[in-house]
């Protein structure tokens, strides 16, 4: 069980992600989308399923959006709703911000502990208005439903322009987050810096260490690419290179995040850091979903 691997710190933890359809989405087409969400996933080795919840980040960037955003399906709704047949754990991403207090007591309230895990995701930057701080939605997590496992998002690149991230992680730890789920990995090495800090700080202070599962997605397109680095996630120059001057751009980033995963996990191995893998596409594209299965695959080998 997915729980007690998170609680007993294991290493090894597969998670596969996906962003639930467009809200305005007609009804036979959610139930088309699911099916075979359900279909392409019910026979693959993954401890969980990662349910994202999507903000518009316009504050964060100056940069255009490659891509429009367009509001989706509530994540929890849609994991109830259409599903149920994939029998694994379901990890909610609540991007707290969006919500009132009475809508996030009604989540908490809702959700299954035996069922369903959650990541709270604080504002995109400092300038965006919300109605719930991240600080206010442990606090409420505690009182509605202290059982349910906690999660929290970390960010290498941010490590690398400010050098803090591992004590933002201690920080959520001690508001209660057991495990957390990386940005989409490409720079390896900003990855290891915060796994160091990481590790040296809890051996000094004597914290034990919760699982960091490191997010890897494939990129079909230059397109994809852009859209990446508008996310934020840090592309070393010679590996955007290598990338956009590939003969196949989607088959070269499974290979490269199949061996930054190793090289993390080889890396997190030699400290006894528990890390696994968080697996998704960025894109909706056939091509670069089905890549993402076969990344997954590659992983859980």
């Amino acid at each position: 069980m997915l729980v007690d691997k998170i609680k007993n710190k294991e290493s090894g933890i597969v998670l596969y992600g996906i962003t639930p359809p467009k809200k305005d989405t007609e009804q036979a087409r959610i139930e088309e989308i699911s099916a075979l969400q359900v279909e392409r996933l019910k026979g693959l080795n993954i401890d969980g399923l990662v349910l994202y919840d999507i903000q518009d980040e316009k504050s964060r960037t100056q940069v255009k959006r490659p891509f429009p955003f367009i509001e989706t399906l509530d994540a929890f709704a849609y994991s109830e709703e259409y599903l149920a047949a994939l029998n694994v754990p379901k990890i909610i991403y609540r991007a707290v911000g969006k919500y009132s207090k009475s809508e996030l007591k009604q989540f908490l309230n809702d959700a299954s502990p035996q069922d369903n895990l959650a990541v709270f995701v604080g504002a995109a930057s400092k300038d965006q208005a919300v109605s719930l701080s991240i600080e206010d939605a442990y606090a409420l997590k505690k009182t509605q439903n202290n059982s349910l496992l906690l999660g929290g998002v970390t960010i290498s690149e941010r490590h690398q322009a400010k050098g803090d991230e591992h004590i933002r992680v201690f920080n959520k730890i001690a508001q209660g987050c057991d495990f957390f789920i990386s940005q989409g990995v490409y720079d390896v090495n900003a990855s290891k810096n915060f796994l160091s800090d990481y590790y040296y700080y809890g051996l000094e202070n004597n914290i034990p260490l919760v699982p960091i599962l490191f997010t890897l997605t494939p990129c079909g397109s230059q397109k994809t690419l852009e859209f990446m680095k508008w996310l934020g996630i840090s592309i070393p120059k010679w590996l955007e290179n290598e990338l956009l001057h590939s003969k196949d751009i989607l088959q070269k980033s499974v290979d490269v995040s199949e061996q930054n995963y190793l090289e993390l996990k080889r890396f997190a191995q030699e400290k006894g850091i528990p890390v696994g893998c968080n697996i998704e596409s960025v894109a909706i594209r056939k091509v670069e979903v089905e890549a993402s299965i076969e990344l997954l695959r590659r992983v859980s080998a």
